[in-house]
């Protein structure tokens, strides 16, 4: 396979990875916006490919129609639980009134989730594309076709998982899963950019790229540290608490992840040192110093302006692409016996 059709691929790849970014963003803003059951089924919005504008073309019983059809989809759901061994899970979704209660319609609501969905298909085509492509590399690079593959069995049960999550009424694990599904998918793209690319290899030391692995680790943890804060963040809106009120209401969850992020600031810090006796100053890793520090200021500004509004979806984004920066450096590592870190 010639130079160029690799170049094709990874340009494709590199498309693909921003528009899932650019999506995750999207999804940032839907729930900022409160807007996760704008359409209370799914794929379609009220029944419809194109969402209504007004209640007028509601029937008056929407929310018992709407909610008749969540119910039967939650009870297929609780089985599938149940038959994994999940049955207190199963029960929870079963029992729980709450999930069944419909939201009054609002169009802008409506309209900010469906656009999210039509930005999840655009994604959808390009991870297809992406996989179509691959085939051709079967021979040569079988790699690339086997974790195409992946990716799009991904997608499509990412696809379905966010059925569920309308289903049951945005239940705070199934939000929580749907957000590691997309950083897998992000993990499977940035692999396939980083063997189609021409990029040379960092070499360092074993401790470096364990230390890396660390730095990974922690900041998974403090993503879902976030999604924890998110979810009580949404019980505050549902119980129509000011937004002043909101990080005094939630305070040992925002402490917790506070707190965690100078943890992850430290070892973070401590990595780019080491890096930087073997390798001196990297790129790679100088955008993740800078990434790194914008998530914590973009933090910062949530808890000292009463979590804004427009900062939750950049907070969010930007740890996102901070993993990906993360997983690509540590695809770049290649670990050498034979080099001594400096004193």
């Amino acid at each position: 396979m010639s130079n160029s059709a690799t170049n094709r691929f990874y340009r494709l790849c590199l498309s693909t990875l921003v528009a899932v970014f650019f999506l995750i963003m999207v999804g940032g803003v839907v729930r900022t916006t409160g807007s996760g059951m704008g359409c209370p089924d799914w794929p379609r919005c009220f029944g419809s490919w194109i969402p209504p504008t007004s209640i007028d073309q509601l029937p008056a019983d929407y929310k018992e129609q709407y909610a008749a059809l969540r119910d039967k989809k939650n009870q297929k759901f609780a089985r599938y639980l149940s038959a994994v061994g999940m049955n207190e899970t199963a029960d929870k979704i079963l029992n729980d009134e709450s999930i069944l209660i419909e939201s009054d319609f609002n169009p802008q609501k409506t309209w900010i989730e469906y656009i999210n969905r039509l930005v999840g298909v655009a994604i959808g085509f390009l991870i297809i594309a992406v996989f179509i492509r691959s085939i051709s590399f079967i021979k040569t690079s079988p790699s690339y076709f086997w974790i195409s593959l992946a990716t799009l069995v991904i997608v499509i049960f990412q696809g379905w998982f966010g059925s569920i999550v309308v289903s049951t009424n945005l239940t705070h694990w199934t939000i929580t899963i749907h957000m590691l599904l997309a950083l897998v998918i992000v993990a499977t793209l940035i692999l396939l950019m980083h063997q189609s690319s021409p990029e040379q290899k960092i070499a360092v030391p074993l401790q470096v790229k364990v230390l890396l692995g660390l730095c990974i680790f922690m900041l998974l943890i403090q993503i879902l540290l976030g999604t924890e804060v998110r979810g009580a963040i949404d019980q505050m809106v549902l119980e129509g608490e000011a937004r002043g009120k909101w990080i005094s209401l939630i305070w040992p969850d925002f402490v917790v992840h506070r707190s965690f992020s100078w943890v992850v600031l430290m070892i973070h810090a401590l990595f780019i040192l080491r890096l930087r006796k073997t390798t001196g100053n990297n790129p790679l890793s100088l955008s993740l110093v800078l990434l790194i520090l914008l998530t914590i200021l973009s933090g910062a500004g949530m808890a000292y302006f009463s979590i804004p509004a427009f900062l939750q979806p950049i907070h969010l984004l930007v740890a996102t692409i901070t993993f990906g920066l993360q997983f690509l450096l540590f695809l770049r590592l290649n670990t050498d016996r034979r080099i001594v870190l400096a004193k």
